[in-house]
């Protein structure tokens, strides 16, 4: 078979093999001595008995460029066809990754040399290295600030409109592994994860493990998960664990999920956290009052100024942060007041208060971070009184999880053009088109803002301010208490002082 060029295509196949070879040796701990027994065992797959060396190289290319040329070349070769592409990348970047126990060998070595962090971020620059973080597609989401919150539109992720579906999203057929986050899936062909690799972490004195998203919503983004798979919970010990977690690695931030339905993630078979290398707005927001407790003098308890209900614990002590966080939780998921909608349990005794919690280190101290949640349902409400409400829907209907509570707001991709439409019919003059008339709220609050005017940049500029204040206002719906002295008189009754 023969390229468009004149030049044999298999030999072009053999020069981006030996390019990507090239950068596994340069980038992916591969030993030189092992480069042809890696070259070999890719040409093995599709059962190439040849092989003629092209001495071709890297030279500097990224990973995703070199990628795309060996399956654009393979493809032509007719070794695979385009729909197998994904799978036949995901299977030569295992090949040419390290194994786990060679990576977590290193991994050790950094941080004995320079530390935590640095033994983070050079994982996570391997994990780019090696594809299984989708680092283009994650610069390509488009990403704003707006409100005092910071919206993206994540072109990757699948929309899940309820939590049934999520988890149906998230079950793994066959019951091996047993749910998607799993350490079982590390290396997994049957889902992909040929490129997986995961660090061991010790957290509470039990084995837990780090990994990085592949489609991370924010900077560095990973979940650190229970090695055991054992349900989502958040008691004493949580806090215990994500202290164990920012004591080690102190640039990151750890939080978790409330473990319930329609208020937190969509694996809560599993016990996991959620952090990364960004802080995120909550973690910047002011004090709205500042609270202290006779028993731990030298720690703060903040009421932040913030959309949902949230309180932050400051202090140097662990134990403080520990004590006070739990005394905040035990009293928080036995709190009733019909008046504001809050019943900690439903009629059949089930569980529906919760908090998430989120650990960072800053130069005051430990900070943890308590956001109140309740999935209690209504008539009025039946996906959640304390939920996005439904003139929102149109922009987020998905459960507010961790980090949108503080403050990211990963929007579904099917908006990119959706708002399109929008702006070609203010530009334009028209009405809202049939196509997208359940932004009938957005639209008058757009053409409100506009009076008339409708430059593509001035357009542009409402329809971000108008997202941001839509995601401000679903913030608003899932805080329990509407007011912040609600939560002040909250606090009161637990011994709090100002």
């Amino acid at each position: 078979m023969t390229g468009t060029n004149g030049e044999p295509a298999l030999d072009r196949f053999y020069a981006a093999l030996d390019a990507l070879v090239d950068h596994a040796r340069n980038h992916l701990e591969l030993d030189p001595r092992d480069g042809d027994w890696a070259r070999n065992g890719i040409l093995g797959r599709h059962g190439l008995a040849s092989y003629r060396p092209t001495g071709a190289v890297s030279d500097g290319r990224g990973v995703d460029e070199l990628v795309g040329d060996l399956l654009s070349c393979g493809v032509e070769a007719g070794l695979f066809g385009p729909e197998e592409a994904g799978s036949e990348a995901d299977a030569v970047m295992g090949v040419l990754s390290a194994r786990p126990s060679v990576l977590q060998d290193r991994f050790l070595a950094v941080e004995r040399e320079r530390g935590g962090m640095a033994a983070m971020r050079w994982f996570y620059r391997y994990c780019v290295d090696n594809t299984y973080v989708k680092r283009a597609q994650l610069d390509a989401n488009p990403r704003f600030d707006s409100h005092g919150l910071v919206v993206t539109i994540n072109l990757a992720k699948p929309e899940f409109k309820n939590m049934a579906k999520a988890a149906a999203g998230n079950a793994v057929a066959g019951g091996y592994p047993q749910c998607t986050i799993c350490h079982a899936n590390e290396g997994f062909a049957g889902r992909n994860k040929r490129t997986l690799r995961t660090m061991p972490v010790t957290l509470g004195g039990e084995p837990w493990f780090w990994q990085f998203s592949p489609y991370g919503y924010f900077t560095e983004h990973g979940i650190c998960v229970n090695t055991e798979h054992t349900p989502m919970h958040v008691d004493r010990d949580t806090f215990v664990q994500l202290l164990d977690f920012v004591d080690r690695f102190p640039g990151y931030f750890l939080g978790c999920n409330a473990a319930l339905p329609r208020i937190g993630g969509s694996v809560l078979a599993h016990d996991h956290f959620q952090g990364g290398g960004e802080l995120l707005p909550m973690h910047k927001a002011p004090a709205w009052a500042t609270l202290r407790l006779p028993a731990y003098p030298d720690a703060l308890v903040e009421i932040l100024d913030w959309p949902g209900t949230a309180v932050r614990v400051v202090s140097d002590s662990r134990t403080a942060i520990v004590e006070i966080s739990d005394l905040i939780r035990r009293a928080w998921i036995a709190y009733d007041d019909p008046a504001a909608d809050i019943a900690s349990h439903d009629a059949d005794g089930n569980r529906q208060s919760a908090l998430s919690p989120s650990a960072i280190v800053t130069d005051r101290g430990y900070e943890m971070s308590l956001i109140f949640r309740n999935n209690a349902v209504s008539e009025a409400y039946p996906d959640g009184i304390f939920h996005a409400h439904p003139e929102y829907y149109p922009v987020k209907q998905e459960p507010i999880g961790l980090i949108e509570a503080q403050g990211l707001f990963i929007l579904p991709g099917r908006l990119v053009e959706q708002l399109r439409t929008i702006e070609d019919a203010l530009a334009d003059g028209h009405d809202l088109p049939e196509s997208v008339s359940e932004f009938s709220l957005i639209w008058e609050e757009l053409n409100a803002a506009l009076q008339g005017g409708n430059s593509r940049e001035a357009i542009r500029a409402a329809i971000r301010d108008e997202l941001g204040s839509i995601c401000e206002r679903i913030l608003g719906n899932t805080a329990v208490f509407k007011t912040k002295e609600q939560t002040l008189e909250f606090m009161k009754g637990l011994g709090f002082g100002q």
